[in-house]
């Protein structure tokens, strides 16, 4: 069986420029066929900002209105999607960008009103139900596997972001975790997958302010445990939860650890595991 490697990367590489240059250098040195899935950075809440609408976070997902849905497409599907296609083309990368809606090939559906009560580690939003607003969650069968892997086929290099659709014309905003996670799990029964988190920090950190803190490992069992104590927080909880959900249902390997050293952690030299 193939392997395929689906990377996905946030803010902390989109938002810097050399950042993602380097970044974007290093994915298109990777052997073997691959994916990118990114997230949409600071353009979105800073354009939002601008327009006198601020975003709102619970547990690192965005509460997605109306016209901030607008405002998540045209940034996510449109600005920063096709300028690191353009990136990519320029590094001899044949990169094509798409959302969930292009080639029918993410199918979310809308997330219904939380019955949930938050406490007060959810900040303004404490105490509130919340309705999570044009939010796409997705299942088993929300990846088209088939589309993909025509798309690879063909030498093509797949960029995904973060807006889905639901099938019914509504497009929706969906966590680029769970699509990584997502795909990884649907590539899974063609290829053999590796599901690689890019971002800020050399992995999980026992201690935010020590990079040398990286837990290497981590069993699902020990996930509740890692966040009761502060370990795991914020952003980083719907990461791991995906993390795990991807090992769980077939995933070869899934690591979490920085994106200037792509190539030792998509082979688990750096960064952190996750292990079922």
């Amino acid at each position: 069986m193939k392997q395929l490697t689906i990377i996905k990367i946030g803010g902390n590489v989109i938002d810097h420029s050399e950042n993602l240059h380097r970044f974007l250098l290093d994915f298109t040195a990777l052997p073997g066929d691959k994916i990118l899935v990114h997230g949409g950075g600071k353009i979105a809440t800073e354009l939002g900002e601008s327009l006198g609408i601020e975003a709102k976070m619970v547990e690192g997902r965005r509460v997605t209105d109306l016209e901030t849905l607008r405002i998540v497409t045209m940034v996510y599907a449109g600005l920063i999607n096709k300028n690191m296609v353009a990136q990519l083309q320029a590094k001899g990368s044949n990169a094509i960008g798409l959302s969930g809606a292009d080639g029918n090939v993410i199918k979310a559906k809308k997330r219904p009103v939380s019955t949930k009560t938050y406490g007060p580690e959810a900040g303004p939003m404490a105490g509130a139900v919340i309705d999570y607003g044009f939010v796409g969650d997705l299942d088993e069968n929300s990846v088209s596997s088939t589309t993909l892997d025509s798309l690879l086929k063909a030498g093509l290099v797949p960029v995904l972001c973060a807006i889905t659709h639901d099938g019914e014309t509504q497009l929706l905003n969906t966590n680029a975790d769970t699509i990584a996670s997502s795909v990884a799990v649907a590539m899974s029964a063609l290829y053999e997958t590796r599901l690689v988190y890019c971002f800020e920090k050399k992995g999980v950190l026992r201690d935010v302010n020590d990079d040398g803190s990286v837990v290497r490992e981590i069993k699902a069992d020990e996930f509740e445990g890692l966040k009761a104590d502060g370990t795991v927080a914020g952003g980083m909880i719907p990461k791991l939860h995906n993390a795990f959900e991807a090992i769980k249902k077939g995933v070869s390997a899934v690591y979490i650890g920085k994106a200037d050293e792509l190539a030792e952690l998509a082979t688990g030299t750096f960064g952190t595991k996750m292990l079922k």
